[in-house]
């Protein structure tokens, strides 16, 4: 351990995956979820990679775009499973489980969104944008309508 970490530098697996569930359960309602899944994209990322945890295979995904057939990369982290978009090398190396059951749920928890978004903003080095293209208002002057005798022309 590096010398200018302290032991409340260092996160747990399971404190990683809480976040995720956290921000992911979040994210299915927010009005601007993009910025919340691109967390938990990193976070998981970060978590294959570092060997915490492990991509399990392809499900057939729930809610395809477009009507059309898709795949999501089932992810095993601790004692939570993820979905993620896959990559083209997910395509060869994964082996496709067919469709997700139904039967399976993760654990419950119970973390506020602000810690889990500031725990995996800290873990990936993500640091969220400040401006938000929701709140942009752009002034726009106000035109009178203009009334014509009828049979007149409006130009």
């Amino acid at each position: 351990m590096d010398q200018h970490q302290t032991k409340s530098d260092q996160v747990t697996l399971q404190e990683l995956t809480q976040a995720i569930f956290s921000v992911n359960r979040h994210a299915k309602t927010a009005t601007d979820p993009k910025y919340l899944y691109l967390l938990k994209r990193k976070a998981l990322e970060k978590l294959v990679v570092e060997g915490k945890a492990k991509k399990v295979g392809l499900h057939f995904s729930r809610n395809p775009r477009n009507s059309r057939q898709q795949s999501d990369v089932l992810v095993s982290a601790g004692d939570y499973f993820f979905h993620m978009p896959p990559s083209k090398e997910d395509f060869d190396n994964l082996p496709h489980l067919g469709s997700l059951n139904q039967t399976y749920r993760n654990p419950k928890t119970h973390m506020a969104l602000s810690q889990a978004k500031e725990l995996l903003q800290k873990y990936v080095g993500v640091i969220p944008s400040t401006s938000n293209p929701q709140k942009k208002v752009t002034a726009r002057n106000y035109q009178k309508p203009v009334f014509k005798r009828l049979g007149e022309s409006y130009r």
